[in-house]
């Protein structure tokens, strides 16, 4: 059987690092990228120089996937950011371009350089990575939360279009998650006085369950599981506290999930 071949963006540190580090240890031959390329320390898969919001990048990353093993069978589009948590009238319509631009549009402009070779050779899996709150926005996050809720509902589209050419798609939506990921986090370019309590106040609570979450090889489990899954899933929760929210979201009342929002964030009600 041929050694699968794997794709992961954004593989420099936390999630897609993990992700790709646990796809090499299952036998598969891993592609991470980053915006900088290979970095210092040892690693068990090769680092391609890629920008997401480059389609020239883009392209030439595939092709060099494509030149060394003629396919990628697997596509795990991981690389974002967030901004720090804010007001949504805290960033301005050009912050919001970036987000999208790195967060969505760079999952298209992938999607869209992978998946002609994969129908061509009838199978292929694209795995998303998303949020919960690609399903239960939070406040101070809404450009992230948005950008997420894009992914969800373009990966749904994408799976149905795609599985009858052997390609399935998934989203993996975890809560929060370990990681230095908030080392990255925008910060507001558009602040507001009136809002600076409440985003002191949140951005410190945030910090707190983040410093309690799970790590990110609970991520690159599930990112691994629906990967082999003869049968995947079109969303997978990753972590406990996903799998709690998901439920929540689905089966109790609107104005319950609300309040616990709000409490969780210890926002005045």
């Amino acid at each position: 059987m041929e050694t699968r071949i794997a794709l992961v963006t954004g593989a420099s540190s936390g999630i897609g690092e993990a992700t790709a580090e646990r796809l090499a240890q299952a036998g598969y031959t891993v592609y991470g990228t980053s915006r900088r390329g290979a970095q210092g320390g040892q690693r068990t898969f090769e680092m391609l120089p890629l920008d997401v919001t480059s389609e020239e990048s883009v392209e030439a990353a595939v092709s060099e996937v494509l030149r060394l093993h003629g396919r990628i069978d697997l596509l795990v589009n991981n690389a974002g950011f967030g901004v720090a948590p804010a007001a949504a009238e805290e960033s301005s319509i050009d912050q919001a371009r970036a987000i999208f631009d790195t967060n969505f549009f760079g999952i298209v402009r992938m999607t869209r350089a992978v998946v002609p070779h994969m129908r061509r050779h009838g199978s292929g899996r694209i795995i998303n990575i998303g949020s919960v709150l690609g399903f239960l926005p939070m406040p101070y996050m809404a450009l992230y939360s948005a950008t997420k809720h894009a992914v969800a509902g373009y990966s749904e589209s994408l799976d149905h279009e795609l599985r009858t050419k052997g390609i399935r798609v998934s989203v993996i939506e975890p809560a929060y998650v370990k990681t230095a990921f908030d080392a990255n986090f925008m910060a507001p370019d558009a602040p507001l006085d009136e809002y600076r309590e409440v985003r002191s106040a949140v951005d410190k609570r945030v910090k707190e369950v983040v410093e309690n979450a799970d790590g990110p090889e609970v991520v690159a489990e599930t990112v691994l599981r629906a990967a082999s899954a003869a049968r995947p899933k079109l969303r997978y929760t990753a972590g406990g506290l996903a799998g709690r929210l998901q439920l929540l979201r689905r089966f109790a009342p609107a104005g319950l999930v609300d309040a616990g929002v709000r409490k969780d964030l210890r926002l005045a009600t």
